[in-house]
């Protein structure tokens, strides 16, 4: 049904490399384009990182199953506080289960950044995203990103320059920690706006 729809379309736009070579798997035919994704630098940038006593891992997500987030939450990483931004129709019963964990809600725009901006890492545990934005809020705050290896991360994480990718997790955290912040804020500025706006309008049917 999703062919059919397009199949008179001159060309597709969608979110990431990985997506362009599945849809291409799924016999789609025409021009297909990867179109990235951009982040407000006014807001998600280096500027409100403060020197906290206690050390944190951060996840931001909507709080539901298909997130994998039971990964973060059972991430062994002793020394390190793990709080959990967002909500969703499973975050009073993850509150229950995992009690070590701060639950903050749903946060948005400065408060937000404050929370990218001043953690050691920022874990992505899930496995089925087609992007992924949060992972470049990170980033823009200079916060590496530690996930698995797989579509999404694959596609916004530079390996060793704003983040790394295991199927451990918690090795994904160490090699993270030893990376430095200027290097990740300087990775994550291919993820631009403009650049995101430059590809629409030069993709644009004349």
């Amino acid at each position: 049904l999703v062919r059919w729809f397009h199949k008179h379309i001159g060309k597709v736009l969608t979110t990431t490399d990985s997506m362009v070579k599945e849809l291409r798997e799924h016999g789609f035919d025409g021009e297909i384009i990867s179109w990235i994704r951009g982040v407000n630098r006014e807001i998600f940038n280096p500027s409100h990182r403060k020197h906290l006593r206690k050390q944190y891992l951060l996840c931001v997500s909507r709080v539901s199953k298909e997130k994998n987030l039971e990964d973060f939450f059972n991430l062994k990483y002793p020394g390190y506080q793990k709080i959990m931004v967002g909500d969703g129709p499973m975050l009073e019963t993850y509150k229950q289960q995992y009690p070590d964990i701060t639950f903050t809600g749903f946060k948005t725009g400065v408060e937000l950044a404050e929370y990218y901006a001043n953690a050691e890492v920022f874990v992505f545990p899930s496995k089925w995203e087609t992007f992924g934005i949060v992972m470049i809020e990170s980033m823009a705050c200079g916060t590496p990103v530690a996930a698995f290896p797989c579509d999404g991360p694959k596609d916004v994480i530079d390996q060793a320059e704003t983040g790394f990718m295991n199927e451990n997790l918690a090795d994904a955290v160490t090699a993270c920690l030893r990376l430095n912040r200027d290097r990740v804020l300087k990775g994550s500025q291919r993820w631009s706006w403009d650049t995101a706006w430059q590809t629409f309008r030069d993709n644009l049917i004349k």
